[in-house]
């Protein structure tokens, strides 16, 4: 029978030895380390570098923002894939870098599936950035949103709504969706609709309203006003009125406001009546109650 204290000391001697060859791995690994961390330093003062030469480059060509956000940063992340991928083979020799590019496929492939929006919000904030539209500072509406772009990310763009509210929007959703950019001109064409009774004569009507929206502010003067008679409402012949004016939403207001308070004053000076709607009502006759014979 085995004795118990053999048994004990042989399992103790087992694990120093296996001790002593986990040490003397790490102490042969040492110089690897070392090496692997002074690679690491190395581009982290190349990327660094390189970020700020491509700074200086992009600056010069009077790139937007957004544009040189991404070059920045294409150009910081092939500089570290190229040192994570040499400290790699540095700490594990028998990895070569055409084994490590062929396992980095596979694994990309893998991490695209499991990523997938992720990704795609990430390639379209490439091609926002990429195509000369929608800039920082413009007025956009998408999917029910409006407001202010204030930045432009590689995942998400931040758009502030005109009462202060920070929306975030994925990329994917501005790339896939129709955009309007309000503000792509400094001019845009803005209209209202304006209704007279029925028994005014219409071109008098119209060289009325077109003579105040002419004399309105913040009415471009140099682009042509339009006055069409538009259809016959039911207690008004209403006429659509265009003009140009500012594209932002403030100007926009500010000229509407201009506009209907010109023909307004225009209208009630020249004696035509702008009419209440006419509301109709039907009535039905009272259901009599039946009665006991």
């Amino acid at each position: 029978m085995d004795d118990p204290i053999d048994e004990s000391l042989n399992a103790v001697d087992i694990l120093i030895r296996q001790l002593l060859s986990m040490w003397e791995q790490t102490v042969s690994l040492l110089p690897s380390l070392v090496i692997a961390l002074i690679v690491l330093i190395i581009t982290w003062i190349i990327a660094r570098f390189a970020t700020r030469i491509a700074d200086k480059l992009t600056y010069k060509t009077n790139m937007r923002a957004s544009l040189q956000e991404l070059v920045e940063t294409i150009v910081r992340l092939a500089i570290w894939i190229v040192g994570l991928m040499a400290t790699l083979t540095i700490l594990l020799p028998g990895l070569t870098p055409a084994s490590l590019i062929a396992g980095l496929g596979f694994g990309a492939v893998a991490i695209g599936f499991a990523f997938q929006d992720i990704f795609e919000n990430f390639m379209a904030g490439i091609l926002i950035m990429i195509r000369e539209k929608m800039r920082i500072g413009d007025y956009i509406e998408c999917e029910g949103v409006e407001g202010v772009v204030e930045s432009i990310a590689l995942r998400e763009t931040h758009v502030r709504r005109n009462n202060r509210e920070l929306t975030i929007i994925p990329n994917s959703i501005l790339f896939k969706n129709p955009v309007k950019i309000l503000t792509d001109d400094d001019k845009r064409r803005h209209e209202i609709i304006a209704g007279v009774a029925y028994d005014t004569d219409l071109d008098k009507a119209k060289n009325v309203i077109l003579t105040a929206v002419q004399s309105a502010e913040q009415v471009d003067k140099s682009k042509q006003v339009d006055v069409f008679a538009c259809e016959f409402n039911s207690s008004s012949v209403d006429f659509k009125v265009r003009w140009w004016s500012g594209s932002k939403p403030r100007a926009m207001h500010e000229s509407r406001d201009n506009v209907i308070r010109a023909i307004k004053r225009a209208l009630d000076e020249a004696g035509i009546e702008i009419p209440f709607p006419y509301v109709t009502h039907t009535f039905k006759e009272p259901v009599p109650l039946a009665t006991k014979d």
